[in-house]
């Protein structure tokens, strides 16, 4: 297996096969993201990815899921998806479920028709980072879509029996704009009604413009305490159907899990408990992307 780059997959995808079908990330703009900064957007050859996928038989006895990475794959034409999903099941006839990076532009250029065949070949889940539901905050961070595209891009999977799982950012909003992003993104996961809700904490690294608001004041980052106070506005604020909410990831404080709407109240007396005590969170030098 070949790999290029730092390797970033979702928490879920942790027991995956991580298969690398582009380098980097199209977009590549966000003032807050490190991810992709020094890697230039390619699509890898084909050739290239079908060896990936018959050496990992030699490594493997069984994989039952498969992650695409990089930033965005979900980019590439659906023909060349549809050729690498053939081809996993191929080698691996035994994986269930195929997941992807995704924009909500990535899902809107392909057809339901397109999407539909996708799903047939083993794509199960898009992941799409939404990171806040303002559209001021999104707007300052460079994000290039708007929150109308996350709702259309989710109901357009949905049709199409491909999951979605959300990616929401804490602190995107520093403490200037806390109380916007928690309520307006817990309305905008009520519209979006994902299946998946994914909860980081922002982790600012050298070399982002974000990094440099930060410096100059223009930013003030929330402290622990405060993130769970924006977590909590969130939750309050957010209707959801059946979903499933997660703050496992590394670059979070505190780790919270359970299915919405049934452990809402749950969740937010957690928070509560929290709050009321000297909890010891994660220290900043453990929280990782």
């Amino acid at each position: 297996m070949r790999y290029e780059g730092a390797i970033f997959r979702p928490p879920s995808e942790a027991n995956s096969l991580i298969l690398q079908i582009t380098i980097g990330c199209s977009h590549n703009k966000c003032s807050f993201c490190s991810m992709y900064k020094n890697e230039k957007f390619r699509v890898r050859n084909l050739e290239e990815i079908f060896e990936d996928l018959e050496e990992s038989k030699l490594y493997y006895r069984r994989i039952n899921r498969i992650f695409l990475a990089d930033g965005d794959a979900l980019c590439l034409k659906t023909e060349t998806l549809k050729r690498i999903l053939v081809k996993i099941k191929e080698t691996h006839p035994q994986c269930d479920r195929v997941g992807i990076y995704a924009t909500a532009k990535d899902v809107l250029r392909k057809s339901i028709e397109e999407l539909k065949e996708l799903r047939e070949l083993g794509l199960g889940i898009v992941y799409m980072g939404l990171e806040s539901g303002s559209p001021e905050i999104l707007e300052d961070i460079n994000k290039g879509v708007k929150v109308e595209e996350y709702i259309e891009a989710s109901k357009k999977a949905r049709t199409s029996g491909i999951k979605s799982s959300i990616t929401v950012i804490s602190g995107l909003g520093g403490k200037e704009k806390w109380q916007q992003h928690a309520i307006e993104t817990g309305k905008a996961l009520s519209l979006i009604d994902p299946d998946y809700v994914g909860l980081l904490t922002l982790l600012l690294d050298e070399g982002t413009e974000m990094t440099e608001q930060v410096k100059r004041g223009e930013i003030t980052l929330l402290k622990p305490e405060e993130v769970m106070k924006e977590t909590k506005l969130m939750l309050e604020n957010m209707n959801v159907t059946n979903c499933i909410f997660r703050s496992n990831h590394a670059s979070n404080y505190v780790a919270l899990r359970g299915t919405l709407p049934s452990d809402k109240e749950k969740l937010i007396n957690v928070i509560e408990n929290i709050l009321k005590k000297d909890f010891y969170y994660k220290e900043d030098m453990y929280r990782l992307l």
